[in-house]
């Protein structure tokens, strides 16, 4: 299957899709799936611009709402999480997922699916310690504060995805990097062509504690992350000999390396994607919904010693009652309607400063998929009554439970100064307490299953609607990274892009690095593959 990854979108969907068009024409094969590891900004009118965290002046509608709307459709199935820059208030509806327009679905706070077979986890958002123990308690309209608390991860979502160390997905991804993964790739290069990296990674700063501990615990294939706006790849070797393969990519934009096109799983036979939930991903959800909290207060998921089942790696037993919950099948519903009026350009900038910010809402997906699971909305408990808040049992003391991993957080993310924040000053531009890597330890004994789910040929194809109509220096050695012969290294995969510490103004000079190569026979072995960014020639305005 290929696979079109993408780092952070930043609201560019018709330049994404042309740059895989081109990618389509000039090699001679179909792209099967698109996706983007954050950033995406579905803004559907000026409202949830509203919402996106970022100054008025850099606010954008771009292109989103094309697709909302119907004018235009997603030429490819398209998959992703969220970043640090979005419509938080529509993403919040959709707290396990859902789709956010014809051909376009979001993995949710965090979620897994399978495409073809091919399991895919993500986790959206960015981790800032201060917020990591709370619930999701945020709604709109938001202060400046819930603006950007409402992105940050929660313990709740990571502990979730740990649960699937027994059956470990394919791919994995996030939008911030991984702590401490720089180490296993080139990172004196990264820190040439982006100097303002250095300090972080000799203090061990940059990237997120929390998505170290899944990347370490789970073990997926792949690992695909964005935020830092740098194409860069590294090889994570496990203890036990398993292999993760990471890559990050760039922003999109004209001489940034912001799309790569991989193989992985077997071919679609037909164009027919096979979308489906994880019933692995379902029973963890059914059996972790009492720890669910919309508080903002800090609430502990359970380790060893806490008196409280810790591991939650489904049973038989619980797998077989999602089964029966979903005996018609695990295809993944189309089921995505339009509740609110789409942005309408009138040739004029809007005044975004005159906007309001929308009342919270529920979504009619979220509703269906909580009424079959037998779990509860976060969205709805908060529209409802903040009384109903407390979905847990008592909240564990801490003289009871220790959880170590949870009380050394440190309080930021990874300063980019590539990004556009809230305020002038960067959101991540504090000062970091560092996760300490010495309380990396397991929470539960892991058991040993097979990696791979079979694929359900049951499954049908997803019907869309038609559109509507409307009036080369120090490059790091593939062969030694990917332990391969040289002769079947695919090109020059896994490097850091040169102009990758240059900025949106740099990128006006236009320059193309589009880069392609003839297609390699069928490996003996899963790779990585050159399928690199073809630019789109149009310059920024």
């Amino acid at each position: 299957m290929k696979i079109a990854i993408q780092g952070c979108t930043h609201g560019e969907l018709e330049k994404i899709y042309e740059t895989i068009q081109h990618i389509e024409e000039e090699q001679g094969y179909k792209v099967d799936l698109l996706i983007c590891c954050g950033d995406f900004q579905s803004t559907r009118n000026l409202s949830d611009l509203k919402c996106m965290a970022c100054p008025d002046k850099y606010k954008d509608m771009c292109t989103f709402y094309k697709y909302y709307s119907g004018e235009a459709i997603a030429p490819v199935l398209t998959l992703f999480i969220g970043g640090n820059h979005e419509a938080s208030n529509y993403l919040q509806e959709l707290a396990y997922g859902g789709w956010v327009a014809p051909n376009i679905y979001y993995l949710g706070y965090a979620g897994v699916v399978s495409v073809n077979g091919v399991r895919i986890a993500g986790l959206s958002g960015i981790y800032k310690g201060f917020d990591y123990l709370h619930g999701h308690h945020e709604k709109p309209p938001y202060d400046d504060n819930s603006m950007r608390s409402c992105y940050h991860i929660r313990n709740l979502d990571v502990f979730r995805l740990k649960q699937l160390s027994s059956k470990p997905p394919d791919i994995m991804l996030s939008h911030d990097w991984p702590r401490g993964v720089t180490k296993y790739g080139n990172a004196e290069q990264l820190m040439r062509f982006k100097k303002h990296f250095q300090e972080e990674i000799e203090q061990d700063k940059l990237g997120s504690g929390p998505t170290w501990e899944i990347l370490e615990t789970v073990k997926p294939d792949y690992w695909f992350a964005a935020h830092l706006h740098c194409k860069f790849a590294a090889l994570v070797e496990h203890e036990d000999g398993e292999r993760t393969k990471f890559l990050a990519l760039d922003k999109c934009l004209p001489g940034r390396r912001f799309l790569q096109v991989l193989d992985i799983g077997g071919p679609v036979e037909n164009e027919d994607i096979c979308f489906q939930y994880d019933p692995t991903w379902l029973a963890i959800l059914k059996n972790t919904k009492h720890l669910m909290s919309v508080e903002k207060k800090p609430r502990y998921t359970p380790g060893p010693g806490c008196g409280e089942r810790f591991d939650f790696t489904p049973t038989p037993e619980e797998l077989e009652e999602v089964n029966q919950l979903f005996e018609e099948g695990f295809d993944i519903p189309y089921n995505f309607s339009q509740s609110v009026l789409a942005f309408k350009p009138t040739g004029q900038k809007p005044k975004i400063s005159q906007v309001q910010q929308p009342q919270a809402t529920v979504n009619i997906q979220t509703t269906q998929f909580c009424q079959k699971l037998g779990i509860q909305d976060p969205m709805a408990l908060l529209v409802g009554t903040s009384r109903s808040s407390n979905m847990a049992a008592s909240a564990f003391k801490l003289s009871n439970y220790i959880n170590e991993k949870e009380t050394n957080m440190s309080l930021n993310s990874t300063l980019n100064p590539d990004e556009i924040s809230i305020t002038e000053a960067s959101d991540d531009n504090e000062s970091d307490d560092v996760f300490d890597g010495n309380n990396h330890t397991k929470d539960a004994e892991k058991i040993d299953t097979p990696k791979k789910e079979e694929k359900n040929n049951l499954c049908g194809p997803i019907s869309l609607p038609a559109p509507k109509q409307d009036d080369e220096n120090d490059e790091v050695d593939v062969a030694a990274l990917l332990n391969t012969e040289p002769s079947k290294a695919t090109g020059d995969l896994f490097f850091i892009d040169q102009q990758g510490d240059t900025d949106a103004r740099e990128a006006d000079t236009g320059t193309n690095s589009a880069e392609t190569e003839t297609p390699a026979s069928t490996p003996p072995i899963k790779k990585f593959k050159r399928r690199n960014v073809a630019i789109y020639s149009i310059e920024n305005p």
